[in-house]
């Protein structure tokens, strides 16, 4: 297979795209690495062009997708890796999920999570537990941030992220909502509801106080040691083990 030189231009737009602005006035992402190539190749997102080196796309069936033949020195010009692997997808976001039921199952609402390693942790988290929804507040870190794409290790794929005005959405809600706080009612004694939403607040600052009136099951992971707080991701990860 012919490996392409890439363009100064062709570089510096897929470069673009790692800003929100551009990702957002374009409508598309990147995603790298093999195990993402893979999830996004068995999913229905729309992929506009695979730059790649020879091994990985030797190995893999691309059947009609628009593949470009790169070396290591062009791919870790466009990566925003440190390490570069293999491959990097451009590809469409989707931003037009239909506003799904809340009835009969959990889904997840993030208050002002800010860290993309926490988002995309979450993400995957939520797909372990097979959670399908997650509800955002609109200052919530970026789905297509690349650094949450690659954090989700592919769970993006199966997981709706929507955003909205919390205060809005929370107000209509007829569910349970489940609030993390530090003193709430011991998850471990939680009988697991049927349905609700896991409400998760900020790393720092945790669930602000015009949300909190929404609130109608504060639930806290008891504390045996002296840390001050828990990674918002691991706290999702311990409180969706004992709730669904």
């Amino acid at each position: 297979m012919h490996i392409e030189m890439l363009s100064r231009s062709e570089v510096k737009y897929i470069q673009s795209l790692c800003q929100k602005k551009q990702r957002q006035s374009e409508g598309l992402f990147i995603a790298e690495g093999p195990k993402i190539a893979e999830e996004l190749l068995q999913s229905d997102f729309s992929i506009k062009k695979i730059y790649a080196l020879t091994e990985w796309i030797d190995a893999n069936p691309l059947n009609n997708h628009d593949v470009i033949a790169i070396d290591e020195i062009d791919l870790s010009r466009i990566s925003a890796l440190q390490t570069p692997h293999q491959v990097l997808v451009v590809a469409a976001q989707k931003n037009d999920f239909e506003k799904p039921a809340l009835k009969n199952k959990l889904s997840i609402v993030l208050d002002g999570i800010q860290d993309p390693g926490n988002m995309g942790t979450i993400i995957r988290i939520a797909d372990w537990f097979g959670i399908e929804n997650i509800f955002c507040s609109e200052d919530t870190v970026e789905l297509y941030n690349p650094k949450v794409i690659q954090s989700t290790m592919g769970s993006f794929v199966r997981t709706k992220v929507f955003y909205a005005d919390l205060n809005a959405f929370l107000a209509i809600t007829d569910v349970p909502v489940f609030g993390a706080v530090l003193n709430g009612k011991n998850i471990y004694e939680l009988q697991k509801p049927k349905e609700g939403l896991l409400l998760l607040g900020n790393e720092g600052k945790g669930i602000r106080k015009e949300i909190m009136q929404f609130v109608t099951n504060p639930i806290t992971i008891p504390k045996k040691g002296g840390a001050e707080s828990l990674n918002a991701a691991v706290a999702a990860g311990i409180i969706l083990s004992h709730l669904v």
